[in-house]
């Protein structure tokens, strides 16, 4: 059964659901960017709902600002208190969870990450975690270059070269991008997520899709122990029936590892 669940953080009241259990480890899923608790095309919903028939209960909610919670959005960098307070009232709502996990894609990876220990927090699942702040209206340099060897060794690339259907502006633009990555190395946000995940050491699990733009810009920079799960897909969101079930599967591993 799904229960509606209104909680305080910092004066402003907060959305929740609860997809009730009996299991004693809890799934605390974070949304990511600004996407309400339901997830992109729907899919933390239904992975709730999917978990809580096997066993695990399963808590989503919006930070302030966003969906049906008060308050202004700050970001994914303020949403510590969030976070905080969504354990607590996990917690409370589900007295029997004795351990929790937090599963989290792109920023809400990042977001677990960082404040994840402070919210009492367990074990974490991260998905295509977000390390580089954009600087401009391209994907990070990372995911230029895995772009440009891949299509560099296309024939059909030259082909559409050689008929003026490859736009050399855009390229100057991607090659720019690419030699001006140096300074973005040096992003705090970047250097900040992949030393909070160090302080995990063995209990965070990380998931890559590997054609996704964010997780080859953080795979490139990751030299961390922590497993390492890679999917074939470009979704960042895992979207689609198949991407669903390994994501369910996956998920259900990772909670099962100590």
């Amino acid at each position: 059964m799904r229960t509606l669940i209104a909680f305080a953080c910092e004066g402003e009241s907060l959305a929740a659901t609860l997809d009730e259990a009996d299991g004693l480890t809890g799934l605390l899923i974070v949304s990511g960017g600004n996407e309400i608790r339901s997830g992109a095309h729907r899919g933390m919903a239904m992975l709730a709902h999917r978990l809580a028939a096997a066993g695990t209960p399963v808590f989503r909610y919006d930070r302030r600002g966003v969906g049906d919670s008060t308050g202004d959005n700050n970001g994914f960098l303020n949403a510590e208190p969030d976070l905080i307070a969504a354990a607590a009232a996990f917690r409370r709502a589900a007295p029997m969870v004795n351990r929790l996990v937090g599963f989290g894609n792109c920023d809400a990876a990042s977001t677990l990450a960082l404040f994840g220990r402070s919210a009492g927090i367990d074990r974490i699942i991260v998905a295509n975690p977000w390390v580089v702040q954009p600087i401009d209206d391209l994907p990070p340099a990372a995911a230029i270059r895995a772009r440009y060897h891949s299509a560099l060794r296309d024939p059909a690339t030259w082909g559409r070269a050689l008929k003026g259907k490859v736009s050399f502006i855009k390229l100057l633009r991607g090659l720019k991008r690419v030699v001006s990555a140096k300074a973005e190395e040096r992003a705090s946000l970047t250097t900040n997520v992949l030393a909070a995940l160090d302080g995990w050491q063995d209990d965070a699990a990380i998931f890559l899709a590997t054609g996704d733009a964010t997780a080859i810009a953080f795979a490139e920079r990751y030299r961390g122990g922590a497993q390492v799960k890679r999917f074939d897909t470009a979704s960042h969101s895992f979207a689609g029936a198949e991407n669903a079930a390994v994501l369910h599967a996956a998920i259900v591993d990772g909670m099962a590892q100590e």
